[in-house]
Formats: structure tokens, sequence, C-alpha cells
């Protein structure tokens, strides 16, 4: 019995001498600048649509056909949010998961030793890194932020990877240390960088240019919006279709690669030939249909589709042919810093350097434009508001928007048809600022959560 119980004892103590199979420590994942290149392109490939999704669904940018029998999304269209919807809340748990991938390869870059010719390689993914980092903190943000306002609730800004009850940072402390990640990165961002599909030095300028908007810093928003217009211009209106098959690249700052075997964006609004979600007859109506050229790229009008069937479609993610709704999902254009710009002078009182680049921006969608008057700042920012809706519909942003100018959510008749009575969600209202999960209120002691829920 005592040779057997020794040998039962050294049996279990060899068992827990094995290390785990399904998990690797950072000293052995992250050897050599390869290594830690892979963790990079790691954290990039956490990214998806979730809150390009989230805000079509909530704001006045789609419509429920009734084609669409699926369930899904209705709840969060007919604004019926709550903690645990996940539609909703799926980008928090997303961006975190980014930024520990972020933070392990982070906290092994000093342990890696670099040969003096990967020297500059090491030092461009410790600035994409901190990029990354500032912009999903960011992303966070605009979802989950109690409002965009010094002293209201942000959310915790993770510097290092670990298991913890981190408590939100507020607004203004979230802005100032992402801010400081982003100036880092961009003294280390090589400026030859060029690859779109990850962060480069236009790109931390363009992340730093949004940033700087949301946190009403006009001067900082007019001069690094700048940078990244000097660095990539506007496509013209034989490039710009181009850009939402994927066979242009004019104007892309940053976008997010995809291929076939990833989820599909263009799946979320059209599959399997029948409409999920369509454009709202609102966003359809701002349109000159003849000469702007976003209409055709972003809406697709099909008359042949009968029987009750939506005949207006959500084009701008229908993908090349062959790959339908398989396009890469574009983060940041020049189309929204000419945007950033404008709005940032017309806070600033230069209405005549704000209208130009409003009229700028026209001009390069719409054929034969001619440049319009603004009287004062109040039609010089209607001008604005209006725009982002047609410029930058779907690509996530007209809920943050109306956030930050305070406006409500507001459907037209024919587009709440099947919205259950959601036509009208002001500020202050539940679903007007969206919810941190239920899972993260549950496991999180020292989490709070946003009002009315």
């Amino acid at each position: 019995m005592a040779l057997l119980a020794s040998l039962s004892l050294f049996s279990c103590n060899k068992q827990l001498d094995l290390s785990p199979t399904d998990t690797m420590d950072e000293d052995k994942a992250y050897r050599n600048v390869a290594d830690l290149n892979g963790g990079l392109l790691g954290a990039y490939s956490g990214l998806s649509f979730n809150a390009i999704y989230a805000v079509s669904l909530v704001t006045d940018e789609c419509t429920l056909p009734g084609e669409n029998s699926t369930g899904g999304g209705f709840a969060s269209y007919r604004w019926q949010i709550d903690p645990s919807n996940t539609t909703i809340t799926d980008a928090f748990g997303e961006y975190y998961i980014v930024i520990d991938r972020i933070n392990r390869v982070l906290g092994a870059l000093d342990k890696v030793s670099a040969k003096p010719a990967e020297v500059a390689a090491k030092a461009q993914y410790q600035g994409e890194l901190l990029a990354l980092r500032a912009y999903c903190h960011f992303a966070l943000l605009q979802n989950f932020a109690e409002a965009y306002t010094a002293g209201k609730m942000g959310v915790p800004y993770m510097e290092k990877s670990g298991i913890g009850s981190p408590a939100r940072h507020s607004f203004n402390d979230v802005v100032s240390k992402l801010e400081k990640d982003l100036q880092l990165a961009k003294t280390l961002i090589p400026a030859d960088a060029d690859d779109r599909g990850r962060i480069t030095k236009a790109g931390v300028s363009a992340i730093q240019a949004r940033v700087a908007l949301y946190a009403k810093q006009w001067d900082d928003a007019v001069t690094f919006s700048t940078e990244a217009i000097d660095a990539v211009p506007l496509a013209d209106r034989s490039a710009f279709p181009g850009i939402w098959t994927d066979t242009k690249s004019d104007e892309v700052i940053w976008k997010i690669k995809k291929v076939v075997s990833d989820d599909l964006i263009g799946q979320l609004y059209f599959n399997r030939r029948r409409a999920l979600y369509v454009p709202s007859f609102e966003l359809i109506g701002l349109f000159d249909k003849v000469n702007d050229v976003r209409y055709p790229a972003f809406i697709l009008f099909d008359d042949t589709r009968g029987d009750g069937k939506s005949q207006y479609l959500v084009n701008k993610y229908s993908g090349a042919a062959g790959t339908p709704g398989l396009a890469d999902i574009k983060l940041f254009r020049t189309g929204e810093m000419y945007l950033i710009r404008a709005e940032a002078r017309a806070e600033k009182a230069q209405l005549t350097a704000a209208a130009k680049d409003l009229n700028d921006l026209r001009a390069a969608r719409i054929k034969d434009y001619t440049p319009k008057n603004f009287a004062d700042k109040n039609a010089l920012m209607e001008g604005i508001v209006t725009e982002r809706f047609k410029e930058l519909a779907f690509e996530g942003h007209r809920m943050f928007d109306l956030r930050r100018w305070n406006l409500p959510v507001t459907r037209n008749p024919e587009d709440a048809v099947l919205a259950s009575g959601a036509v009208l969600l002001t500020p202050g209202k539940k679903g007007y600022v969206f919810p941190i999960p239920d899972r993260e209120m549950k496991a999180n002691k020292n989490m709070n959560q946003n009002p009315g829920y």
C-alpha cells in the first residue's frame, strides 16, 4: 500500500508539473521581432463591424423591411435596449479583447532583442500597438461613455494585461491617456509606412483628429485633420466607387482587411436574396440621385425586386462580383477629415474656411456642383450635420454624432412602419446612451452602469 501511495504521489506531481497545452505565456510566444508582428496582426484581426451594425440599427440610417423575418436586430431597431442586448454591447468585449492582446505584446517588447536590421521594424510595431490601443479605447468611449464631457464616466483605460476589477476613468482622463499613446506612436511609425491595412503616420493623425473633435479641442482638430488630408488626398468621382468594391484605395487612410472566411459586413444588410436592413427613405431623400457619386455607391435601386420586397438596398458593403458581402471596412477616410476640419473651423468662427471645406467635399462628390454660401454659423452647421449623415452613412458615426450635438434620433413615418412606435429617441431616454454589458456588471464589482439602466 505504501509503495502504491508513493507511486500515485509521484504520478500526481508529474502531472502537476506539466505546462498547459492550450495557452502560451508571453516569454515563449514573443521571442523575436517577427513574433511581435504576429501578435500585432492578431490584435488587428480582432476588430470587426459590431459598432457599425449597432449604430445602423438604432438610428435613422436604415429601416426594417417586411421581407426580413429573421428576428435579427429587431430589439435594437425598436430601441428595446438593456444591458443584456448583445447586439449593442458586443463591442465592449471586442475592443477589450483587442486591448488585452495589445498589452500582452507591449509587455513582452522590452524582452525581445532586435538585430540591427530589425530596430526600425520593432519601433514601428510598438507605434502601431500604441495607436491601436488608443483607437480601441476611443471606440469604447464613443459607444459607452456616459457623455462626451469632462468629468462624466468614460471607460477603464487598460495599460497592461491582467485580471482585475478596474473602475471607469472619466471621459477627460481617457482622452488624456490615449492622447499620450498617440503622441508616442507618431514618433515611432516611419513616414514611409504605407500599408493602409495597418495604422500609418497619417492614420495616427486621423485618430487624433477624431479624438479632438469629440473633446472639442478645435485647434487640434484642424491641425490633425489637415495632416491627414495632406497625406491622403480626396478621391475624385471616377475613383470613388472603387473604394467600396476594394478595387481602389484612394482616400482610404485605414481599413480592416476582410477575407471570405470572415464574418461579412455586407451580409448584415442583404443575405440569401433577402434584404435584412435597407437605407431609410430619409437618407435616400438627401442625395442628388443623378449627380452625386455617393448615391449609387452607397445605395442600390433594384426595380426588379417585386412581391413587396424592398427595391432599395445598402450597396456600400455589397462587395466585388462573385463575393457578395465581402468588403474591407473603412475606418478612416479623407472625406471625414474634411468634415472634421469644417466643423472645427465653424466652431472657431472661421466661417469662410469652414464653408470652403464643405464645398470642396461636395464638389468632389457631386457633378457640376455650385458652391453654396452660408448666412451664419447655424446655417453652416446644418450643412455639416446633413453632409456627415450622407458621407458617413453605414460607417458607424450617426448615433455618436447625434450625441455630440445633443440631438434626438428621429424617424420618418415611412421608415418606422415596423418599428413598433420607435420614432423619437431623445437625450436622456433609455437607449440614447448604450449600457455597460450585463456580464461586465456581474463580474466587475467596481464597474458603474450608465444612467437609466
